[in-house]
């Protein structure tokens, strides 16, 4: 379901300006960014977005009373982009809301490929190292 409808799913038939909780979790974000949500949020102190598949928080509307967001997206870019947001007392940090710069993430893939890579390494090792074991033990018999 995309964000849009979820967001018009949770008003259940309320005016945006009455809304203090919305529970945006699941959704689906298109191009990673926040769609449907504006500044008729006047109210909304608690906002989740968990699994949304959201990679930047640029177009967060800003929202005065907005207390809490819960997000476990990756996020690129720096937290100058929720600037607006400066009563927000808590950013809950779930698995894994990383705010990191592209060159991060460039970063972080490399590594990743490199891990994999050794793994590998490892493991073709192993297999050779039990080879020769069993050629080991079948030139005994």
């Amino acid at each position: 379901m995309e964000m849009k409808k979820k967001i018009n799913l949770e008003l259940r038939n309320r005016a945006p300006e009455e809304v203090t909780e919305l529970v945006l979790d699941n959704c689906l974000c298109v191009n990673g960014e926040i769609e449907g949500l504006n500044d008729t949020f006047k109210e909304l102190e608690f906002l989740s977005m968990a699994n949304v598949e959201l990679s930047s928080l640029a177009r967060l509307p800003s929202l005065n009373k907005l207390r809490k967001v819960s997000c476990d997206n990756i996020i690129s870019g720096d937290l100058s982009t929720v600037e607006a947001l400066m009563e927000m007392k808590m950013m809950k940090r779930k698995r894994k809301m990383k705010l990191v710069h592209q060159k991060d993430m460039r970063k972080r893939r490399r590594k990743r490929k490199m891990r994999m890579r050794m793994k590998m390494k490892m493991k073709m090792k192993q297999v050779q190292s039990w080879e020769r074991e069993k050629r080991k033990w079948a030139s005994h018999t």
